[in-house]
């Protein structure tokens, strides 16, 4: 840790692109004592030019250089194909639809990073994400970032309660426009990089990524049914389809169908209406709750149970162990087992968890 007198050291966690890299310049400009590290998470295909790929790496080095910080490439394949990739497969193998990005901010920047950075005696960690924390008050808050369209914070309410007092989210406080001018007047050559909007081990679709990682329950083709187990038609594989999904279905009935449940186990896809993929309320586990304890008699919060979704008002009850059921104010669309669960009051970020199931 820096000593009485000494700028805060921060490591920055440099992915390559315009966040990271105006982060870096940011926290340099504001006094601190500034590491770059690039993760090196995936050596297997699918990474050639996209997230976390070499090119990748030399440009946040080349950024490094450019603002005059030491950087380091740090080696996380093993945890990262132990946390993330194997429970990326398992998880569709299972006929739940996994959430990589969010796993590896809990499992791998946030704990295994994390630690390092604290073995390298910094203070802080910081990343590109659209996010804040508020640290005015007894404890940290985690607040969504003020670009609507670019906050990240429901990727980051499984992050570990305890490890928000050790992160920085510079970039949170601006919008995405904001931030490319600061990286030009900054000189970066990341200013007009495009974004990457790829998993970052997954060259094609999910389901050949899935089923070049070997054999499993539901890859093979198999029914798909109705609520009744009426057959209408036939699937590739139960592994690749997804709650709530209408295309490639290839369906004869004369309206639309989606699937509202997979069984990899017997290799059956179920499908509905449209009704059918609402549902009331869901259970949630692996709990994740910054602050005080959920309350015994639960609360009222908005819960948002897709990234792309709007914060719903439901409300939270604990259950047993780190498990939660969740009751709909309305019934929610394609409730997806696998997913994340965040938790909010207005801006600030109560907490998540992974989706279980969905209930009635």
């Amino acid at each position: 840790m820096s000593t009485a007198g000494a700028p805060s050291r921060v490591v920055v966690a440099m992915s390559g692109g315009v966040d990271s890299s105006v982060t870096a310049a940011l926290l340099l400009e504001q006094g601190f004592d500034v590491i770059g590290v690039t993760m090196r998470l995936w050596d297997g295909p699918g990474n050639e030019g996209g997230c976390c790929s070499v090119e990748d790496a030399d440009d946040a080095r080349r950024v490094a250089d450019r603002l005059g910080i030491p950087f380091y490439v740090l080696n996380y394949a093993e945890p990262f194909r132990e946390k993330v990739v194997d429970n990326f497969v398992d998880e569709y193998l299972a006929g739940r639809t996994p959430n990589p990005c969010a796993r590896c901010n809990q499992f791998i920047k946030f704990d295994r990073l994390l630690q390092q950075v604290r073995d390298l005696g910094a203070d802080y960690l910081a990343t590109g994400h659209y996010a804040r924390i508020d640290r005015d008050g007894e404890r940290p808050r985690l607040r969504t970032g003020l670009d609507g369209d670019k906050d990240q914070s429901y990727f980051l309410a499984v992050t570990p309660a305890p490890e928000l007092d050790s992160i920085l989210f510079p970039v949170g406080g601006y919008d995405k426009h904001q931030v490319r001018e600061l990286a030009a007047r900054y000189d970066l050559i990341t200013a007009d990089k495009p974004e990457s909007q790829d998993i970052c081990f997954v060259s094609r679709s999910a389901a050949e990524f899935v089923a070049s990682q070997g054999a499993g329950p539901g890859l093979e083709p198999g029914e798909i049914v109705d609520r009744a187990g009426n057959v209408l038609g036939e699937h590739r594989g139960a592994a690749y389809y997804t709650v709530g999904q209408r295309r490639g279905l290839h369906l004869a009935v004369g309206r639309p169908m989606y699937v509202v449940e997979v069984d990899t186990a017997a290799n059956r896809v179920v499908v509905g209406e449209a009704d059918e993929i609402f549902h009331a309320a869901m259970e949630v586990e692996g709990l994740n709750w910054f602050g005080d304890p959920l309350p015994e008699g639960g609360r009222e919060a908005e819960v948002k149970v897709r990234y792309a979704g709007k914060p719903v008002a439901a409300r939270v009850e604990p259950l047993e162990g780190d498990r939660a059921r969740v009751t709909f104010a309305e019934p929610v669309r394609a409730v997806t087992p696998g997913q994340v669960a965040a938790f909010y009051s207005g801006d600030e970020v109560l907490g998540g968890g992974w989706i279980a199931e969905a209930a009635a």
